[in-house]
């Protein structure tokens, strides 16, 4: 099954340029059951790393254009009387998928936000008082726009905190940005032509066997003391909940297997911990006028701490 991956990964990093640690993340994200948050500016490739990755798992994908004027009902589906039969009947709404992109979330009230959390954390929808189970494999992936901040609605620490990881994603080099022109001029882009490397099935076994990958005492007490030393530095004005922990722990397992190993080592730790911290963590006045950023920071902070053997 590790080997069906390796080849995923590979397939994934020809359509997909100069994302190859991004591209490693998400499935990660994916085999632990997380959620993404993807940061970057338009036109960067968000979506078509997404759709991709539900076409190459042969899983279902669906996109949702978040809007101000969007419903809750929209995202998750209604009830409806269906006078033909003389009954109501339900439609479900656009979550029901194996992968949903969440397109400029931060475009929508907090109402509508909030109609993710319950799909997010709990794997069910709430329809009219009536629950529905989602897929074994549900995967969110919200984007937003980092420069533009005129008619947003900023996504409250609650939510964010349901996101396993937070991705930043940056403009390619210019041989790889090269590729991509290349391949949009000479019109080679063709979702259709995207085979499937695995099914659903499959892939659900490999989350299974994933799940074996051993972590040491001493790995998820250096994880914890990450986690905790992010609420007692002055660096930081707001720390990391016990999610961010459980986060860690899981994507680390993730990374692991990814990586051909079936135990952690403190170097999977440091690799997992930046995307799993950045949008949990808020820095102290006196260090974001000083100019630092949270990510360094945050390597800052794990390179105070012992390394255990």
């Amino acid at each position: 099954m590790r080997q069906e991956l390796t080849s995923l990964i590979e397939q994934y990093e020809t359509h997909i340029h100069g994302q190859s640690l991004n591209i490693k993340l998400l499935l990660a994200s994916i085999l632990t059951g997380g959620h993404v948050l993807l940061e970057g500016v338009p036109g960067t490739g968000k979506t078509k790393m997404v759709r991709t990755l539900a076409s190459l798992l042969g899983g279902t994908f669906h996109r949702i254009q978040f809007t101000p004027d969007l419903l809750p009902s929209d995202i998750t589906g209604s009830m409806i009387y269906n006078m033909k039969e003389g009954s109501f009947q339900t439609l479900k709404g656009p979550i029901f998928t194996n992968i949903l992109l969440a397109d400029e979330i931060n475009r929508t009230p907090a109402k509508t936000q909030a109609a993710l959390l319950e799909a997010m954390e709990e794997k069910q929808v709430t329809i009219q008082g009536e629950t529905f189970k989602l897929p074994d494999v549900f995967f969110v992936v919200a984007t937003q726009n980092p420069i533009e901040f005129e008619g947003t609605y900023p996504l409250p620490e609650a939510q964010q905190d349901r996101f396993l990881f937070k991705l930043i994603i940056d403009f390619p080099s210019l041989e790889e940005e090269t590729k991509v022109l290349r391949e949009v001029i000479e019109n080679k882009l063709n979702f259709q032509a995207i085979q499937a490397s695995l099914d659903m099935d499959t892939f659900y076994n490999i989350r299974k066997e994933m799940e074996q990958v051993t972590i040491r005492d001493s790995v998820l007490e250096y994880i914890l003391k990450i986690v905790r030393l992010t609420r007692e530095s002055e660096m930081f004005r707001f720390g990391a909940s016990t999610r961010a922990a459980i986060a860690i722990g899981k994507a680390s397992q993730a990374w692991a297997y990814l990586s051909g190993r079936d135990y952690v080592t403190p170097d999977d730790i440091k690799l997992v911990a930046r995307p799993a911290l950045r949008h949990r963590v808020q820095l102290s006045p006196h260090i974001e006028l000083e100019g630092a950023t949270v990510d360094q920071t945050i390597a800052e902070l794990i390179g105070s701490i012992p390394v255990p053997r």
